[in-house]
């Protein structure tokens, strides 16, 4: 027997309790918490605890959920009850939030809640999606399906996003090292060069000039300086976090190339993939479009799956209402014209989710191969900047000199 401290809910009340009991275990702990009608929170032995310290709503990697969605799918395909099925997946989940969260789940299920309704709980770790494909499977008794399908969805979405920024990480070290070359020369070889040009009393160039002013507000003004790049960078952020700030963002990933054409297809690979599942699971169009406008993270294209299901809802078939829009590709109203007539949509959703995937992985190669003689040629160009500005009033004071000679 163990003895553990806990915090816990009084689900008639609502008070939070701390104390202490003794069971063999942490689950065997919590589920006589539970007969007390006391909802765990956190839970301490002298080896830690699942619960120890944990934020029940704090955010758990992708990688965990798939890990999790994929083994519950076959623990319940093995006939184990759902409530024995999240038992079983906590002592095969490492990171340490995910087996807080399982752990929660366990408990609820255990007390007569559904998956879905457990789920329902963590919305910043279950999508809507997760959950009406989870209720979906509950309903028609395949939940197990409806997991695998889940599972799959959850690995190509985080693939494609890999994808995607390991296509951005290149520029961003590039950028970093310009900036920081940049910031070198500022601090240490202009002030330097500034004081030499100070003893010839000599007219300077205006380029020149201008770079020297640049030390002086880096070197000497640097009280002033840096809240004003810090207010600019927090303005900046703020305004993008702001609604017009999301919209600008979100459009300029529409319009903007060479990086809009990846954009693109990687949003018309996620629209394809969650909407072949949810119509596969079961759950109408209308409401399937809903759910997918949700997780395309993107408030333009948002808007425009939102058309979708109102020229649906009005009687048009979504393959018409497509060629509307204005940012869906045309393969895609095409592909989804084809499974309409012969029966086979989430078949053909399946299908162009594949190649746009695969449209992703070229398009990430293009981008590495365009991006990288691009960002060499800018750096160059900087490069070049400071070393004319530097030692163009060299020769100008030796040209004079030589004349005057």
């Amino acid at each position: 027997m163990q003895t553990f401290q806990y915090k816990a809910k009084d689900k008639t009340t609502g008070r939070i309790i701390t104390g202490s009991i003794q069971a063999d275990g942490e689950m065997a702990a919590g589920k006589l918490l539970l007969k007390q009608d006391l909802y765990p929170l956190e839970m301490r032995s002298k080896n830690g605890s699942i619960l120890s310290g944990q934020n029940p709503h704090s955010k758990v990697k992708a990688k965990y959920k798939i890990i999790f969605t994929r083994q519950l799918a076959t623990l319940i395909k093995a006939g184990l009850p759902v409530s024995a099925a999240l038992n079983s997946t906590l002592s095969q989940v490492d990171d340490k939030r995910m087996k807080g969260v399982i752990f929660r789940l366990s408990k609820d299920v255990e007390g007569g809640t559904s998956l879905s309704d457990a789920l329902a709980q963590y919305p910043e770790n279950f999508s809507r999606i997760y959950i009406s494909m989870v209720e979906a499977g509950e309903a028609s008794g395949k939940l197990e399906e409806g997991l695998q399908r889940l599972a799959n969805q959850l690995e190509k979405e985080a693939d494609i996003s890999s994808k995607v920024r390991g296509a951005l990480i290149y520029p961003g070290i590039v950028l970093v090292v310009i900036l920081g070359v940049m910031g070198f020369m500022m601090t240490t070889v202009v002030p330097q060069i500034a004081e030499l040009y100070k003893s010839f009393n000599k007219e300077l160039p205006w380029f020149t000039k201008v770079l020297i002013f640049g030390s002086t507000l880096i070197t000497k003004w640097w009280y002033i300086t840096l809240p004003a790049v810090l207010a600019l960078v927090y303005g900046t952020y703020a305004y993008f976090k702001s609604r017009s700030g999301r919209r600008f963002l979100d459009r300029s990933k529409l319009t903007m190339p060479p990086l809009n054409q990846l954009f693109i297809k990687m949003y018309m690979a996620r629209f394809a993939r969650a909407l072949s599942s949810l119509v596969s699971s079961g759950i109408p169009i209308l409401e399937a479009l809903r759910l997918v406008g949700e997780s395309l993270n993107n408030d333009i294209l948002k808007a425009e799956v939102e058309v979708l299901a109102t020229e649906v809802k009005a009687g048009r078939a979504l393959s018409s209402a497509l060629e509307k829009t204005e940012y869906f590709l045309p393969l895609v109203g095409q592909m989804i014209k084809v499974g309409e007539d012969s029966g086979t949509m989430s078949e053909m959703l399946d299908r162009l989710a594949t190649f746009y995937e695969n449209e992703v992985d070229q398009a990430v190669k293009n981008i590495s191969t365009v991006i990288e003689p691009i960002m060499i040629v800018f750096m160059g160009f900087l490069v070049i900047i400071l070393i004319v500005g530097i030692l163009y009033p060299v020769y100008g004071l030796v040209g004079q000199d030589l004349n005057a000679g």
